[in-house]
C-alpha cells in the first residue's frame, strides 16, 4: 500500500517547495509549452493531473487534499500567465477571453484532483484497518 509521509509531518521548506515552488515550476513549463504545441501542452497537462491526485495522497483525506489542491492550482495558473507573457509567443490553446480567470480555473481543478487523491487514500487507509481488525 502507498504510504507517503503526510504533508503536515513534513518540515517547512519542504512543504514550501511541495506547495508552492513545485506548482510554479510545474505552470511555468505549461506557459512555455501552451506557446509551442497544444499537444504538448495537454500531454503535459495530463501528467500534471495525474500528479496533483498523488499529491493527495499525502494528505488524511480529500479535505486536506483540496486546500492543498487550491493553492498550488492557483500557483500553477499564475505560474503559467506569467511564464508565457515572457515568453511572448502566440497561444495554442485558448487561454479564454480574460486570461487571468485561468488561475480560478486551475486552482479549481488542482482542488478537486488533490481532494480525489485524499478520498482515495483515506478509503486506502479505512480498508487497511479493516483487514488487520477482521
Amino acid at each position: 500500500m502507498y504510504q507517503p509521509t503526510l504533508f503536515r509531518d513534513r518540515e517547512r521548506p519542504a512543504q514550501i517547495v511541495l506547495g508552492g515552488v513545485i506548482p510554479a515550476i510545474a505552470g511555468a513549463v505549461a506557459g512555455v509549452l501552451v506557446g509551442v504545441s497544444s499537444g504538448a501542452y495537454w500531454g503535459y497537462a495530463a501528467f500534471v493531473a495525474i500528479a496533483s491526485v498523488i499529491a493527495g495522497f499525502e494528505h488524511l483525506d480529500g479535505w486536506g487534499g483540496a486546500d492543498r489542491g487550491l493553492v498550488a492550482g492557483a500557483i500553477y495558473g499564475a505560474g503559467l500567465l506569467v511564464a508565457h507573457a515572457i515568453a511572448g509567443t502566440h497561444a495554442t490553446v485558448s487561454l479564454g477571453s480574460f486570461p487571468p480567470f485561468l488561475a480560478v480555473i486551475t486552482a479549481i481543478a488542482g482542488m478537486l484532483l488533490s481532494a480525489t487523491g485524499g478520498r482515495l487514500a483515506r478509503a486506502q487507509r479505512e480498508r487497511e484497518q479493516a483487514r488487520a481488525v477482521g
